[in-house]
């Protein structure tokens, strides 16, 4: 038995360990929703697990090998199991958290069981000082190369379901290889390679099952049949379609729907640009699916239109789903219009810092909602100061602001923010039937002239009912609110409460 081979699979056990808890916080919040509180729940009762596991290894007396492989061999069936049996539970039972927690707590007692036990196998063949550190580096790095495997790799290719199993696949047959590893250590070695088939047998029939698996949970969750479906490296892109026509959903969130979708795009690109002097430049930050920058290529003056979205999947989607290709009418198609994947916040502040960019007149941000901390930077203070800075002097930007009736402090945090960072702002709203009602802030440097006349062709705003979508009821009127800022994310909180308490 050669040390090295004894870390190397170390290494793997550690690595699948933490694949399997990063799959369990992804999967809770896809089928659950409320993102920070799922993540930081499993990941509480993942790290007590490992405790609870590291605890009852001083009840194992002899054959410490065996134990080693038995524990990992067991948290890679429950860990390789944990998304396939979630997203079964989900369509059989509303019960799932508690099925979810149970499988988290197990995976992590088997994991934590797993270095106090190869301590003891290794612990005659160097001092307990060295031997410590050297496991536990390699435990640490094991949790590296997982997190880097889960989030570059396993994730965006292989989806949720699959990713789990064959994390589960690699760790089952590293201890199967671990019989012959560990030498003599293993008392029992005929019995746990026996066990390990079983596993390999069973995670194998799992991944060959996958796509039905993945299919069953998303006929639970959406009313509609799936006609696509993608797991990017951000996000699972879902579309369907039903009598109404088409949706699109973004992580179990829906985006839009082809039946009413131009109500909301023509909300927000069109108000901004009849309050706008000038619309040669325009920026679109978000709005991957292109019906924002169809609205925008409406006009005859617009010279350039620079999108900016986080994900390839997204802004590539309509080459690869024709009816969206025909819903925003080709919209990236057109020469005008530039697409940079990256995401907004950094490539605003490299903007900043370049020589002289050219400054945009119209900037249209059309972001998902802030359901979680990544997004909710994206509607900080600091966020909207860095935009100030792209735009020009006299220019227009109008934010999507989520419903200013369902979510009322939310609406009005994101009001309020524009306005510490500078920006002189006019709150309004429009009727979406798929979203309810909706709000947006129009937002410039100095108070806006007069709105212009509207381009013809409109399905749902008129000269005459523009100006009414800026007369708010008593009921989405302005509450007192803390500005969203980096440090504190009051919005991400503020909008988690409001939305949990409509929809539960």
């Amino acid at each position: 038995m050669h040390p090295s081979v004894v870390y190397l699979t170390v290494l793997v056990a550690s690595s699948a360990g933490l694949v399997f808890e990063l799959l369990a916080s992804t999967v809770a919040s896809y089928l659950l929703g409320d993102t920070v509180t799922e993540f930081a729940l499993v990941t509480g009762v993942f790290l007590t697990a490992l405790g609870v596991g590291a605890w009852l290894t001083r009840h194992v007396e002899l054959r410490a090998a065996d134990r080693f492989l038995e524990c990992q061999l067991a948290s890679a069936l429950t860990g390789g199991l944990s998304a396939p049996l979630l997203f079964l539970a989900f369509e059989r039972t509303t019960v799932v958290q508690p099925i979810l927690y149970g499988l988290v707590g197990l995976t992590g007692v088997f994991t934590g069981a797993e270095v106090p036990l190869i301590l003891r196998v290794l612990r005659r063949r160097s001092s307990f000082r060295e031997l410590t550190a050297r496991v536990l580096t390699v435990d640490y790095a094991g949790a590296l190369v997982g997190s880097l495997a889960f989030g570059l790799l396993a994730l965006p290719r292989l989806g949720m379901v699959r990713a789990g199993v064959v994390a589960g696949l690699v760790s089952a047959g590293c201890a199967l290889w671990g019989t012959w590893a560990l030498g003599s250590s293993v008392g029992a070695a005929a019995a746990v390679r026996a066990r390990a088939t079983v596993v390999i047998a069973v995670l194998a029939v799992a991944l060959a099952s996958s796509a039905r698996l993945t299919a069953l949970a998303d006929d639970s969750i959406f009313p509609e049949p799936v006609i696509f479906t993608e797991q990017s490296l951000y996000q699972r892109i879902v579309v369907t379609r039903g009598h109404g026509g088409m949706n699109l959903f973004l992580d179990n969130n829906l985006q839009f729907a082809s039946a009413d979708e131009y109500r909301y795009h023509e909300a927000l690109v069109h108000p901004a640009f009849a309050a706008a002097p000038r619309h040669a430049r325009v920026l679109v930050l978000g709005g991957g699916d292109g019906l924002a920058t169809r609205e925008i290529l409406r006009y005859a003056d617009v010279s350039a239109v620079t999108l900016v979205d986080l994900d390839p999947a997204m802004t590539g989607l309509s080459r690869v789903v024709p009816w969206l290709h025909d819903l925003n009418r080709g919209a990236f198609d057109d020469p005008r219009v530039h697409v940079v994947n990256a995401d907004a916040m950094v490539w605003l502040s490299e903007r900043a810092e370049a020589p002289s960019p050219g400054r945009f007149d119209v900037a249209v941000v059309d972001f998902p909602d802030p359901n979680n901390f990544a997004l909710g930077k994206l509607y900080t203070a600091r966020f909207y100061k860095l935009l100030r800075a792209a735009i020009a002097d006299d220019a227009v930007v109008v934010v999507q602001s989520t419903s200013p009736l369902v979510a009322r402090r939310s609406f009005w945090c994101i009001e309020r923010t524009l306005a510490a960072a500078g920006f002189m702002t006019r709150p309004y709203h429009a009727l979406v039937p798929s979203f309810g009602e909706w709000g947006f802030v129009l937002a410039s440097l100095h108070a806006t002239p007069p709105l212009a006349r509207l381009p013809a062709g409109l399905r749902y705003l008129s000269d005459a009912t523009l100006p009414q979508l800026f007369v708010l009821s008593p009921d989405m009127q302005a509450v007192p609110v803390e500005v969203n800022r980096l440090n504190n994310q009051v919005l991400v909180h503020y909008y988690e409460e409001e939305w949990r308490r409509y929809l539960h």
